[in-house]
């Protein structure tokens, strides 16, 4: 049964990446453990004005260096082991911005393996699996930092990965327009790259 805050499945069927690779151009899902998530409709003037902006923060900040920053659409194969081939992965996300360190895992369509860091921008459709299915698959897969980012309310939680492999139970919480606030996030993968919320949603 759906629950407020998810996104349409295409069916009950179970997928995989090889499956997902022959849907036509004009169909956006994304595949996690299997279940395809409808993406449509396209994401609101503010949810791409965020995305940009977080994306060009990062580009401006990684130049000359090893990490990358891409944007959505862009496709994330999550295998769940080393040795199983892309194809038959059950797993495919489109993180809307994400770096990766390790150049081993990008490929023509995107990557394959978990990227260092991950933010997704939550809209109605996308709240509970943004919040509770993707941060179960983020920790799962050991993407080191994981960033949610709620527009309307103005905060954004970052997950960062613990020495034990499981995200630390209290997320940092970064935030504006609420006492006391917290506006400046500070990436703990990324070191010394740092974000200004107030003016991130400024607009």
């Amino acid at each position: 049964m759906e629950k407020v805050g998810d996104p349409i499945r295409k069916s009950n069927h179970r997928y995989t990446y090889g499956e997902y690779c022959t849907w036509g151009e004009d169909e956006r899902w994304e595949l996690i453990d299997g279940v395809a998530w409808d993406m449509s409709p396209a994401p609101d003037r503010r949810h791409q004005g965020i995305s940009a902006i977080i994306h060009t923060s990062f580009v401006v900040f990684l130049k000359g260096k090893p990490c990358k920053s891409y944007a959505a659409p862009f496709d994330v194969v999550l295998p769940n082991s080393p040795d199983q081939p892309a194809d038959e992965a059950a797993t495919v996300v489109q993180p809307d911005v994400l770096v990766i360190c390790d150049e081993a895992k990008l490929t023509e369509a995107g990557c394959t393996g978990a990227p260092d860091l991950i933010v997704e921008i939550l809209s109605p459709s996308t709240t509970r699996k943004d919040m509770e299915i993707k941060r179960d698959l983020y920790e799962g897969h050991s993407v080191r930092e994981y960033w949610i980012v709620d527009p309307g309310n103005r905060f954004i939680l970052v997950y960062l990965l613990g020495e034990d492999g499981a995200y630390r139970e209290e997320p940092e919480l970064y935030t504006v327009g609420v006492k006391p606030e917290r506006p400046l996030l500070e990436s703990a993968v990324l070191s010394g790259f740092t974000l200004d919320l107030r003016e991130l949603f400024a607009g």
